[in-house]
């Protein structure tokens, strides 16, 4: 099973979009699925209310965080190459999907639909693997 599969299979479990995403890349991560599941778990639907940005956005920057940090208590050195990181993916996936934010992308004030969180899913595994230089 690829990622994105897997991915799937965890969404149609319940999973919402960021915990899809997050635990798809728990082994990249070094924590458990469990542990994945559990720091994700209130960043679906946009962060709990559809206003904030989509869950699988939230669980692509999460995992870009967790692998990209130095864990340098001391001196966080490595926030802005993070951000970066996230930025460049944030405006790929906005590229595809005229959106990063929940509300936008399931049309709650349009009636237009701009991709399902299906879509969404797939798009931010993809985005990850390409990160990681990785088939899909």
């Amino acid at each position: 099973m690829n990622r994105v599969e897997k991915s799937m299979e965890y969404h149609k479990k319940g999973y919402n979009c960021a915990q899809a995403v997050v635990c798809t890349f728990a082994d990249k991560l070094s924590i458990s699925e469990k542990d994945a599941f559990k720091i994700s778990e209130a960043l679906g639907f946009g962060n709990s209310d559809s206003f904030g940005t989509c869950g699988a956005v939230s669980g692509m920057a999460l995992v870009v965080g967790m692998v990209n940090s130095t864990g340098n208590l001391d001196r966080p050195d490595s926030k802005a190459d993070s951000y970066r990181k996230v930025r460049e993916l944030n405006a790929k996936f906005r590229t595809q999907n005229g959106s990063t934010i929940c509300r936008e992308i399931k049309g709650m004030d349009t009636g237009k639909v701009l991709r399902s969180c299906d879509g969404c899913i797939g798009d931010a595994v993809r985005l990850l693997c390409e990160y990681f230089e990785e088939e899909v």
